[in-house]
């Protein structure tokens, strides 16, 4: 018990010692996000929010850290916002999931959650604007998430200055009832970014990413599984110019990933790794093209992409070690507006694995489809 405690005492200190910059290293994400928000514009009125995302995302591996599958679905998520004044929204919805190929609903989930904000901070309970949108880098964050596994149900701190950003949350994974037959599981981390030099179309600035996994609890009933804490970070330097013209912007955006293991007890393969996270490309008006060198060591991932790890979860190859991991891939994104409200996303992202004496290319592909529109359903007179 006494374990359980220190346990969750450090999960708690790293959260507040974490803070640090953070932001993204892969494509940009942003019209695949859904943020609703309270503004100065809204103030007792309902709003029915719909958001629909499709997707086809096919992964044509045949190696031992990763397996070749294919997601093919939709998800659609309707919600109810009712803008109780400018700094408050409080929303009830759901979350479906159909994928294609197999008969009914995958997954049904309800969406709840307040939200307050005000000037540049918002604070959100309930589900969260997490997954994808928290900008961690894809060793640290799988992108797949959007996928599989897009509900977050926490508490989040973010703030949007000029200068400076962060998304502090932390989101219950695993909840726990006196006597169940399980552990209880919590995640959390810190994400932001801050400016060091922002003028003449030049962008310096300082990324740092932190993320950690609890699993523990007093009163299960489980024996036989210890208290585990494991920690994901990374920290860099980003720099960014931008152009006039069909090549709109150049950059280059570098990371080291830390990977420990804070445990009581430790079982797993490696108590602590790190990773190499390097990536220059270009954005142009034909598309955005990236080019990506991963070096990871004994590196192990809470949540990020299979691809990276040093420790094998495949369906086939569970447990298989490789301590050093050399990846060189090679990204193309093109992402446009088709109709207002309406963004169309398809990625090709092939890799060579360094390490295999035969270097053969694999790839993933991804068509993604986005609509997302809100309707104000009513306006309350004011008496």
């Amino acid at each position: 018990m006494i374990n359980q405690f220190c346990s969750k005492r450090y999960f708690l200190l790293f959260l507040l010692l974490g803070v640090a910059f953070a932001t993204k290293a892969q494509f940009n994400n942003e019209t695949l996000y859904n943020r609703i928000r309270p503004a100065d514009s809204l103030s007792k009125e309902l709003h029915l929010n719909i958001y629909n995302f499709n997707y086809v995302r096919n992964y044509e591996y045949t190696n031992k850290f990763h397996d070749g599958y294919t997601l093919y679905g939709t998800q659609l998520e309707p919600q109810l916002v009712y803008y109780a004044n400018p700094n408050l929204a409080i929303t009830a919805g759901a979350y479906i999931r159909k994928d294609f190929g197999d008969n009914g609903i995958y997954e049904a989930k309800p969406l709840f959650n307040i939200k307050y904000s005000k000037k540049d901070l918002t604070l959100v309970f309930g589900s969260l604007e997490g997954n994808i949108q928290h900008g961690y880098i894809e060793p640290l964050y799988n992108f797949e998430g959007k996928i599989t596994n897009p509900v977050e149900y926490g508490t989040q701190l973010l703030i949007d200055k000029q200068k400076f950003k962060l998304d502090a949350w932390i989101a219950w994974q695993e909840m726990i009832y006196r006597g169940d037959a399980k552990k209880e599981e919590i995640i959390g981390g810190l994400a932001a970014e801050t400016d060091l030099i922002n003028s003449n179309n030049w962008k310096l600035s300082l990324p740092t990413q932190f993320l950690a996994y609890h699993q523990g609890g007093q009163i299960d009933v489980v024996d036989n599984v210890g208290v585990s804490t494991l920690v994901n970070g990374a920290v860099g330097l980003k720099l960014h110019k931008k152009f006039n013209g069909n090549i709109n912007e150049l950059f280059t955006d570098n990371y080291l990933a830390v990977y420990k293991d804070f445990s009581s007890n430790k079982v797993r393969a490696f108590d602590n790794g790190t990773g190499l996270w390097l990536n220059a490309g270009v954005n142009s008006k034909w598309g955005s093209l990236v080019a990506s060198y991963w070096k990871g060591n004994n590196f192990i991932t809470i949540k990020g992409m299979p691809l990276y790890a040093s420790v094998s979860n495949t369906l086939h190859n569970t447990g298989y070690l490789q301590s050093s991991r050399s990846i060189l891939a090679f990204r193309y994104a093109y992402q446009k507006e088709l109709l207002p409200k309406l963004y169309l996303d398809v990625r090709f992202e092939p890799h060579f694995d360094l390490d295999n004496a035969d270097k053969q290319l694999q790839f993933n592909h991804s068509f993604f489809l986005t609509y997302k529109e809100n309707f104000r359903l009513f306006k309350a007179k004011s008496k």
